[in-house]
């Protein structure tokens, strides 16, 4: 206990929330990896477990270090991080790799891990937004000043996720109208942004359709109609998520024993929720669903706390965000929303993604870390 209270500050919950995340993560994921593993590795599982416990290892370490940074310096890297994310997008949309029609990933060298430059560009345009609301509420409601230089960063920076990640460009694009609609921008101003939004992409819809570049505008349209279709010869994925929620009942098969991972795709990743719910039942998936909730609602407190604008902001924004994701992948998990692709933040097996989001858990802690601190010097002071 004196290691953790010497070494580990801010809030103690989150802390634990996360913790037990990961501990969930390897258990489902060790569980879920069994046909990658004989595709790709000849039946080694430890191989994908190892790897993923390296990843959690080291995002880990990236949250004990963010959360060690004074939140105030991320003012000014999200604007490093800003200006790195919006090339970086453009570049992985003209030369990424291309998984399932889609250009999102960059390869690292020397590692070889890929890198998914919408993480990247998500972190830094929250941070960033969260400083632009906190340095003009002097003229927050002014159309000039405060409206026009917050929007132009979100549409350019959704505008260059959306061509190969709809679901992801409309996520960011939903947090940054909460995000400033408590950082408290003209509600007309918000609408308005809502309806430009939906022109752009009507506009880019048309201009793909009407070019040799179809694929993705196609994939869009078969998610959405295979989901109002439901039919089981159209929506395998929901088909196979299904009968591995409704096999696991109230307290599941136990671990290990899922069946369904042997037919569900990407059950290690983006229906990582239905083998929860088929291992460890109905009361699984509620604990897990109870983990988030808390997340946000200590997210929320944080915020409220926070002596400062950008740290409340930054608090708010990066705990809903997270939290909006999850609600996302869960929905779609038990077809109450179509595929879209999302990972279930720090359960599904990835890379960067896990290392992405522990740095976003890392500045919130470091919100509540400096809080009380800066009560004191403001009181004193």
């Amino acid at each position: 206990m004196q290691f953790v209270n010497k070494y580990i500050k801010g809030d103690r919950v989150i802390w634990a929330v996360v913790l037990l995340l990961a501990i969930f993560s390897v258990l489902v994921v060790y569980s879920s990896i069994v046909t990658l593993a004989y595709k790709y590795q000849g039946g080694n599982t430890e191989y994908y477990l190892f790897k993923h416990s390296i990843i959690l290892f080291i995002g880990f370490l990236l949250m004990y270090f963010a959360h060690k940074v004074n939140y105030r310096y991320y003012s000014r890297i999200s604007q490093i991080g800003l200006l790195l994310a919006i090339p970086l997008l453009l570049f992985t949309l003209l030369t990424g790799a291309s998984i399932n029609d889609a250009s999102r990933w960059l390869v690292i060298p020397i590692i070889n891990q890929t890198f998914q430059t919408s993480d990247l560009a998500k972190l830094a345009l929250i941070m960033f937004l969260a400083r632009m609301l906190s340095k003009r509420q002097d003229n927050i409601k002014d159309f000039n000043q405060a409206f026009v230089p917050i929007m132009i960063p979100v549409l350019i920076v959704c505008g260059l996720i959306l061509p190969a990640n709809f679901s992801t460009a409309a996520m960011l694009f939903i947090t940054c109208l909460v995000l400033m609609f408590i950082g408290r921008i003209n509600l007309a101003y918000i609408i308005s942004l809502v309806s430009i939004g939906i022109v752009c992409l009507v506009i880019f819809v048309a201009i793909v359709l009407n070019s040799n570049m179809t694929n993705r505008v196609g994939t869009w349209k078969a998610r959405i109609e295979n989901f109002v279709d439901g039919g089981s010869q159209v929506n395998y994925q929901a088909e196979q998520a299904k009968i591995a929620i409704a096999t696991g009942g109230v307290i599941g098969k136990g671990p290990g024993r899922s069946t369904q991972r042997n037919f569900l795709p990407q059950s290690y990743s983006d229906f990582i929720f239905a083998t929860v719910i088929e291992e460890y039942g109905i009361i699984g998936g509620t604990f897990t669903l109870l983990l988030y909730l808390i997340l946000l609602y200590r997210g929320i407190l944080i915020a409220k706390n926070a002596p400062r604008t950008f740290g409340s902001l930054l608090a708010i924004g990066l705990s809903f965000s997270l939290v909006f994701q999850a609600m996302i992948n869960m929905a779609v998990a038990v077809n109450l929303f179509p595929v879209t692709g999302q990972p279930l933040p720090m359960v599904s097996m990835g890379g960067t993604s896990i290392w992405f989001t522990c740095l976003a858990v890392g500045i919130i802690l470091s919100v509540s870390r400096n809080s009380e601190t800066e009560k004191a010097e403001l009181k004193n002071g």
